[in-house]
């Protein structure tokens, strides 16, 4: 697998939740849990990556799980065959949308330092965004949008380095504006 700049995040942890609510829906077949020991097992070793406890995940390790993954699919596939028209099972979506985004659901074991299994991150910044929509309906201006995003960025990235909001803005008002530090990646 190669990584594409292109694909967005993966969401991981979405497709977790739809495996198991497939689970609920057909418990006498295995092919959701198959698919999910096999991305379970693939963030074990991703998180194991990040840590340094290894250098990269073992050849064999990826073999057994990404074969566990696509077999799962096939699996499940068989079980559920296409329906005649468009619409499918909410089943049949989720094993073509696992089989057709393979390569960027895996994309985090292909990566495992640089690519997290989840966006969840991502989505919990953009929560507060979608909140002040919903409750002022919109922004003034373009320009007091920005400024809010600006705002919102920086307590963002300053608390995820140990630094609490009252800090980051008490060190923006008194000229001793906080900045993250610059790492330099190989």
């Amino acid at each position: 697998m190669t990584k594409s700049p292109s694909l967005k995040p993966t969401r991981t942890a979405h497709l977790i939740r739809e495996l198991t609510a497939a689970e609920e829906d057909f418990p006498a077949q295995r092919w959701h849990q198959q698919i999910r020991w096999a991305l379970a097992g693939l963030n074990t070793q991703a998180i194991r990556v990040r840590s340094g406890e290894i250098s990269e995940i073992a050849p064999e390790a990826l073999l057994l799980h990404f074969e566990a993954f696509h077999r799962g699919i096939a699996v499940g596939l068989s079980l559920h065959p296409r329906a005649p028209g468009r619409k499918q099972t909410p089943a049949r979506n989720l094993l073509e949308r696992l089989r057709d985004q393979a390569h960027a659901v895996l994309r985090f074991a292909d990566a495992p330092r640089h690519v997290p299994f989840t966006n969840n991150c991502g989505e919990r910044a953009l929560r507060p965004v979608k909140t002040q929509l919903k409750i002022s309906g919109c922004h003034q201006s373009a320009d007091g949008a920005m400024a809010w995003l600006a705002v919102r960025s920086y307590l963002d990235s300053a608390r995820k380095h140990g630094l609490s909001a009252f800090e980051a803005i008490h060190r923006a008002f008194t000229g001793n504006l906080w900045m993250p530090p610059i790492t330099q990646t190989t």
